[in-house]
C-alpha cells in the first residue's frame, strides 16, 4: 500500500488557518482534507462557513470552506453523525470537490435588507444567500402553462419552467454570525466573480 501524502509539508494561507480553527469544527481534519485537494497551488481566496442543524433531539454540526486557488475552486463540506454500527462514537465524512475556474458559470448574492425604506448606504442588508453554480446541479421549476386567451375551453397547455444552476448556496446572517462573516462573505464573492469567465 503506498505512503499517504505528507500534508504537513503543505501550508494553507495563516487566514484561512485562522477562520478553520476559529469555527472551530474538526479544525485539524478540516484542513487536513483542504491541504490534499489543494496540494501545490497557494490559495488566493477563503471562505468557511459552519452552520448548526437540528436533528430530531441532537445538534449537528456542518461546515463548508471554499478555496480558490489560481486554477480551481475547491469546495469542502465535513459532517459528524452517530457510528450506527458501534452506536458509541460519532464519524466524521469530509469531502472535497474541486472545480475549474473556467467550468463556474456564476455567482449569485442575495441580499435581504429589513425595512429597505430606512436603507443605509453601504450597509446591504442583514443577510445573504451566497450561490456558486458550476452546472453539477440544476434545479426544474416547473409550473403548468398558462393560456391568455380568453376564449380557451381550458385545455392541457403542457408546461413552462426554468432550469437553474445551483450547485451550493450558503445562508450567511449578521443577527446569528455576526456582521464580519457578512463581510468576508460578500468579499469572497466579489473575488471568486472576478476569478470567473476568463
Amino acid at each position: 500500500m503506498p505512503a499517504p501524502a505528507d500534508l504537513t509539508a503543505i501550508t494553507l494561507p495563516p487566514a484561512l488557518t485562522e477562520d478553520i480553527e476559529r469555527a472551530g469544527y474538526y479544525p485539524a481534519l478540516v484542513a487536513d482534507v483542504i491541504k490534499a485537494a489543494v496540494g501545490a497551488e497557494d490559495v488566493h481566496g477563503h471562505l468557511v462557513h459552519q452552520e448548526t442543524t437540528f436533528d430530531q433531539d441532537t445538534v449537528r454540526r456542518h461546515i463548508t470552506v471554499f478555496a480558490r486557488t489560481t486554477t480551481r475552486l475547491v469546495v469542502a463540506h465535513a459532517d459528524d453523525y452517530p457510528d450506527h454500527f458501534s452506536g458509541a462514537q460519532e464519524i466524521a465524512t469530509a469531502t472535497t470537490e474541486c472545480i475549474p475556474l473556467s467550468n463556474v458559470r456564476g455567482v449569485m448574492l442575495t441580499h435581504v435588507v429589513g425595512d429597505p425604506s430606512t436603507y443605509v448606504p453601504g450597509s446591504l442588508g442583514r443577510e445573504l444567500t451566497l450561490t456558486v453554480g458550476w452546472g453539477a446541479v440544476s434545479r426544474v421549476d416547473l409550473l403548468p402553462a398558462q393560456c391568455n386567451d380568453p376564449e380557451c375551453d381550458g385545455g392541457d397547455h403542457g408546461y413552462e419552467g426554468t432550469v437553474t444552476s445551483d450547485d451550493i448556496a450558503l445562508r450567511i446572517s449578521a443577527e446569528a454570525e455576526g456582521r464580519t462573516a457578512l463581510d468576508r462573505a460578500i468579499e469572497f464573492a466579489r473575488d471568486l466573480s472576478a476569478s470567473i469567465g476568463h
